[in-house]
């Protein structure tokens, strides 16, 4: 069955403001059971692919701590998920961003209005008064990093002086999507909890809360058996055409090192113009693709063609940058792009 164009692209939900949490029992347990026993470490590093959850149970962990500062009063004691009554202040407080015990440590716009691509020392340096200041009620103080993987090196260095001697009462959750990439000397401080792609049938749950689309709708069924396990790539596919590029980017790389020019002459076409999801969702297929084959080869023996690989995927992305950077057509792109694979897996 062929997939239906979604028209509109679908706007991605805040973390912040999903109540929400489809999935990760085990984990929101682990973060629950280590609140309530009243010796819950200090900082956590919530891992695991982009797009599966994370930033929304670090914000549900932070909204349940702010709500119910002591672990053993018996809203705690008694709980059994994180969850907050729907008309609880503290819900509303988080999602606008207006609670005096939260801090987010987030990427930004720029005086151009143009979001970063890292977060900047000198935000990582406000939760050093964050943390010094008096908590409001003897409450706690909570620090969401979103995501830890973009600070940059003085960002992390100036967030691990405040991790490595922490106040009373304070709660650091950083979410990561790669967290080898993550300061030795931060991930050495904190607990981590990996968290797990999510099964299709929770995907296709999640994206229909988000969406407002039916949830035995055809086209969300089939975008969440891409999304391999993330909601926000399923929110993505169906957006647009976005699920139709991934389907023609998908047949063309199985059918590497051969492929039909006229397929390639096709999935130019329908990349041109200046849509950035359809870009992103052409980019995004292939670095999947080649990701999945360097994690699944066998290093000693296909040494050289990993390595070829990893070289294509480096020239890929710049060639990828540039033609959003400079608006180039985009045609060329993917002959270049494909012509780069062919070599490398033949």
């Amino acid at each position: 069955m062929s997939a239906r164009k979604v028209e509109t692209e679908i706007e991605l939900p805040r973390p912040r403001d999903t109540v929400a949490l489809i999935g990760h029992h085990d984990a929101e347990a682990q973060l629950l059971e280590a609140y309530r026993s009243g010796r819950i470490a200090h900082a956590w590093l919530l891992s695991g692919p982009q797009g599966i959850g994370k930033a929304t149970l670090a914000y549900r962990m932070a909204r349940f701590v702010l709500a119910y500062p002591d672990p053993m009063s018996p809203p705690v004691q008694q709980a059994t998920s994180l969850a907050l009554p729907e008309n609880h202040p503290v819900l509303h407080h988080v999602s606008a961003g207006s609670h005096g015990g939260l801090l987010t440590l987030e990427r930004t716009v720029n005086d151009k209005g143009t979001l970063r691509t890292i977060i900047t020392v000198d935000e990582a340096r406000e939760t050093i008064g964050f943390f010094g200041s008096t908590s409001a009620g003897e409450g706690w103080r909570v620090c969401v990093v979103d995501t830890v993987d973009e600070l940059n090196a003085n960002a992390a260095n100036a967030l691990l002086k405040v991790i490595e001697e922490p106040p009373q009462r304070s709660l650091f959750l950083l979410v990561s999507h790669s967290p080898a990439r993550v300061l030795a000397t931060i991930q050495s401080r904190c607990r981590r909890l990996p968290l797990r792609p999510l099964p299709s049938h929770q995907v296709v749950q999640a994206a229909s809360i988000a969406s407002g689309i039916d949830p035995d709708d055809p086209t969300l069924q089939q975008a969440a058996a891409a999304a391999e396990g993330s909601v926000s790539r399923a929110l993505t596919l169906l957006g647009g055409d976005a699920l139709g590029l991934h389907q023609r980017t998908t047949a063309l790389l199985e059918s590497l090192p051969n492929v039909d020019p006229r397929a390639l002459h096709a999935l130019g076409d329908a990349l041109s113009g200046t849509d950035r999801v359809a870009l992103a969702t052409f980019i995004d297929g292939i670095e999947r693709w080649i990701a999945l084959r360097l994690h699944q080869g066998d290093v000693n023996a296909d040494l050289p063609r990993l390595a070829r690989l990893a070289e294509v995927w480096e020239k890929i992305n710049r060639a990828a940058r540039d033609t959003e950077t400079f608006n180039l057509e985009r045609k060329p792109l993917v002959f270049s792009v494909f012509g780069l694979l062919a070599e490398a897996t033949r």
